[in-house]
């Protein structure tokens, strides 16, 4: 009797825990069971249709949805024994199109970047070599450069067996080293220019103001490379306080120095508020007493009016025998 109790407290615990255990899987929602649905169907039409890209799609698509394998046990299967092989092969084609890297994610276009197809696969040694062989392609592409530089954010490694957590993946230091070259070669390309435009700062006063603009934005530009460099902006940042000390030092520096402030703006000096604040302070002296000649000038005119004016009454006065 006792053990029939039991048994049916058992088959109670069971009945009333199972409908809770599929109640709170998301993957039974109609909106997550009818995704699922389509992705398998997507797939079955893609292995027909026989084209490379559009497999690629549906594989990835399957392998990034956590409900299909309730409703298709093979698919993941499927997507996690062909993708990588098929990654190789498109990634292959498209770097021997120049494809190397695009933003654009993995697309069934043919227009997907030998890069993105190496980082949907998570083989990050290839998708870097092909990456920083666009950077070496486009050397002076900043952007693609700061991509570069930055690639690893939201990368993870394998699973680990033991813990069952993924750790931010590192690339190899090489790869670093590689950027680091290129970052430098755009310096030195960018500070022997600006030298030369440096050249006209001793020149007449359109002279000097094209060459400040152009000056000051290379060294804008370079001093955006150098961060990736070891030793900082510092450099350029020198080189802006030395080219505003030079134009303080020419012989018309009240109409020069607004350029040194540039400058030293861009530099960091202290000297920029300085000269601002001189330049602020001349120009409120000047302007009170353009104030005041002006006001001298309407009185002068006012009282000069005046006897004109008197000197036309006392003649029609004596006109008129008053």
């Amino acid at each position: 009797m006792r053990l029939t109790k039991v048994a049916g407290y058992s088959l109670m615990v069971v009945l009333l825990t199972a409908p809770a255990v599929r109640a709170d899987d998301p993957c039974l929602a109609d909106e997550e069971k009818k995704a699922a649905l389509a992705q398998t169907a997507a797939l079955q039409k893609a292995e027909q249709a026989g084209q490379p890209a559009a497999l690629f799609v549906a594989y990835l698509r399957v392998m990034t949805n956590d409900c299909i394998d309730r409703y298709d046990k093979n698919a993941v299967g499927k997507a996690r024994a062909n993708m990588p092989k098929l990654g190789r092969a498109l990634a292959k084609t498209a770097e021997s199109n120049g494809i190397l890297y695009s933003p654009e994610p993995v697309q069934a276009d043919g227009r997907t970047s030998a890069f993105q197809y190496f980082e949907a696969i998570g083989d990050y040694q290839e998708a870097n070599r092909v990456l920083l062989k666009a950077v070496q392609t486009k050397p002076d592409d900043l952007r693609l450069f700061e991509t570069a530089w930055n690639i690893d954010t939201g990368r993870y490694g394998p699973i680990d067996a033991d813990t069952g957590l993924r750790q931010p993946y590192n690339s190899p230091p090489a790869f670093r080293q590689e950027l680091t070259k290129v970052a430098s070669a755009n310096v030195d390309r960018l500070m022997k220019a600006e030298e030369k435009d440096a050249q006209g700062l001793t020149g007449n006063i359109v002279e000097l103001s094209q060459s400040t603009a152009q000056s000051l934005e290379k060294l804008r530009i370079a001093s955006r490379w150098m961060k990736y460099l070891p030793g900082g902006d510092k450099p350029a940042r020198d080189r802006a306080e030395q080219r505003g000390n030079a134009i303080m030092k020419r012989a018309d520096p009240t109409f020069a120095q607004g350029y040194a402030v540039m400058y030293y703006e861009f530099s960091g000096s202290p000297k920029a508020k300085d000269i601002a604040a001189r330049i602020k302070k001349e120009g409120e002296a000047s302007q009170r007493a353009m104030e005041e000649s002006i006001k001298g000038t309407f009185t002068r005119k006012s009282e000069a009016e005046q006897k004109q004016f008197d000197k036309k009454k006392a003649d029609l006065e004596k006109e008129l025998g008053f």
